[in-house]
């Protein structure tokens, strides 16, 4: 039951009942509400000021994850960095200059990448942290270019690497008669005195002294290139092209031991001394031709000989005597 108010009238000396208006309670309700309202956005602004909500505290540990994340990725970049820059070293210093070749020059390693508006999407944005964005493109770009010219340089050594040993495979290196006695030699390159002629002439290879039928053999990786069989000159001779400006020859046979076209290694059987065409005894003539020249074979005796050895061969070797044939 609602309460009945009062107040005392002193015109009247008498207490008058007090008439609530509809107004009154309309307008003390609206005052009421204004109040709470005002009441509660204080509240509200209170505590958020001094006390965050969920969702406030999940996207600041998504944020504080995301830069631990994009300082995780930088270090990883720096260690990448640090590691192509040990590559090119390596490449420059060490590989390079074992394969003969000239290093790559930084201008060429540290060259950009695209145009100056491959990162203008990035600085025209309005997205927060794009300076750190485009910093860690930037630098993923920079790394990726270093690998790209490290990865085509090495590709190239490769090849380098290829060539180079089918070239020492191509390069007569050996002895083409066993002579570990060193006594086989018989007459070296040079102007030597003709047995036949009696005259001084151009010797164009190396005489060894054997008997017919020791073995011959090929002084370094190549193809048979040419067999004849003649009564004059060379007798029965076998060329053999190695490649890279290399050939071989080897005259005054007795036998072939291989066929034209017949692939061969160095230290592979060709044939056997012999004492045939302008001979005056089994002996092997053998010559080394580079580039269209002929040069001396003596320089060629590295691979089956010792320092010292080396250094008998050659005495031996430019001793002026007599030549056994052509």
């Amino acid at each position: 039951m609602a309460r009945i108010k009062y107040y005392y009238d002193t015109e009247t000396c008498k207490y008058e009942r007090i008439k609530t208006r509809t107004s009154d309670i309309v307008l003390n309700f609206m005052g009421f509400g204004v109040l709470s309202l005002v009441f509660g956005v204080g509240i509200y602004i209170i505590f958020n000021t001094y006390f965050e909500s969920p969702q406030v505290l999940s996207l600041k540990n998504e944020v504080g994850e995301l830069k631990y994340q994009i300082s995780a990725m930088e270090e990883d970049l720096d260690q990448l960095d640090r590691i192509a820059s040990a590559l090119e070293y390596r490449d420059n210093n060490i590989y390079r200059v074992i394969m003969g070749v000239e290093p790559i020059h930084p201008d060429i390693r540290n060259a950009g990448i695209g145009g100056s508006d491959r990162y203008s999407s990035l600085v025209d944005s309005e997205i927060e942290n794009r300076e750190i964005i485009l910093k860690t493109r930037e630098k993923i770009d920079k790394i990726k270019r270093k690998y790209f010219i490290q990865v085509q340089s090495f590709e190239k050594l490769e090849d380098l690497v290829e060539d180079k040993e089918l070239m020492l495979a191509a390069i007569p290196a050996i002895q083409p008669i066993s002579n570990k006695e060193l006594i086989r030699l018989a007459s070296g390159y040079g102007r030597r005195f003709h047995p036949v002629y009696k005259v001084r002439k151009m010797h164009w290879g190396i005489d060894f002294s054997a008997p017919t039928g020791t073995p011959v053999y090929s002084t370094a990786d190549g193809k048979v290139d040419h067999l004849e069989v003649s009564f004059r000159g060379y007798g029965k001779q076998i060329e053999i092209d190695h490649g890279f400006g290399f050939k071989t020859k080897y005259a005054h046979l007795h036998e072939f031991a291989v066929k034209k076209g017949q692939e061969v290694k160095r230290g592979e059987l060709i044939g056997y001394v012999g004492n045939t065409g302008l001979s005056t005894a089994p002996h092997l003539h053998y010559e080394i031709t580079r580039n269209g020249k002929k040069v001396n074979p003596v320089h060629y005796f590295f691979n089956d000989l010792t320092p010292e050895e080396y250094e008998r061969v050659v005495e031996l070797a430019s001793i002026e005597n007599q030549s056994l044939g052509m």
